[in-house]
């Protein structure tokens, strides 16, 4: 075992939640672990739907997220990092699959949406996102089910997506925000007109 790999198994221990943990800290931990996520996509819809001026960055926000699952798909498949308690590593509070632990998915999810907004200028939104990040990695840990690099990597990915989206971006942004934005009217022109969503 390699000194970062013993970095990070003590550092693990050392956040997660042993057997006197009351009940009401584990339950806050598993509500911020597993309902915070579900914020980011309400969030892209809400921005879509009724938030025009903020089409681009979401748009833009949902395909680091998207390259960066991909990315994070990738490394799972050829490097299957086992989450703790596959190993029978500290205690474990949530269930979850027996799958590659590294790069956390939920860190992938709010890294990438941290890094779009931070990168882009849009400082209270993203640091609000990064501090819920931040959080979630921190629960995810804390039950259980990720060491602390899986959330680490997550931010590495993230930022590396951000980084192959940005030229391309620049290059072809405005006409896939102008084809997109046309298949969107086209698709929802009736709740459109009846002023139920922007257009």
């Amino acid at each position: 075992m390699n000194a970062l790999e013993v970095l990070n198994r003590k550092l693990f221990l050392q956040l997660n939640a042993g057997e006197q943990t009351g009940a009401g800290m584990i339950s806050t931990a598993t509500f911020i672990a597993d309902v915070l996520i579900y914020l980011i996509p309400l969030a892209l819809v809400l921005a879509w739907l009724w938030l025009p001026e903020r089409r681009q960055l979401a748009l833009r926000a949902f395909l680091v997220c998207s390259i960066a699952l991909g990315i994070g798909q990738l490394l799972a498949l050829f490097w299957p990092h086992p989450r703790p308690f596959m190993i029978g590593l500290g205690h474990t509070w949530i269930p979850h699959a027996a799958d590659a632990s590294f790069p956390s998915d939920h860190g992938l999810v709010f890294a990438s949406m941290a890094c779009s907004l931070l990168l882009t200028g849009e400082l209270a939104w993203g640091m609000l996102i990064a501090l819920m990040g931040i959080a979630v990695a921190w629960s995810r840990i804390f039950l259980g089910v990720h060491f602390p690099l899986d959330m680490l990597g997550a931010l590495g990915v993230s930022l590396l997506a951000y980084l192959f989206l940005s030229p391309l971006w620049a290059r072809w942004g405005n006409q896939f925000m102008q084809a997109t934005e046309k298949l969107y009217r086209y698709l929802l022109a009736w709740p459109i007109s009846k002023g139920w969503i922007r257009a």
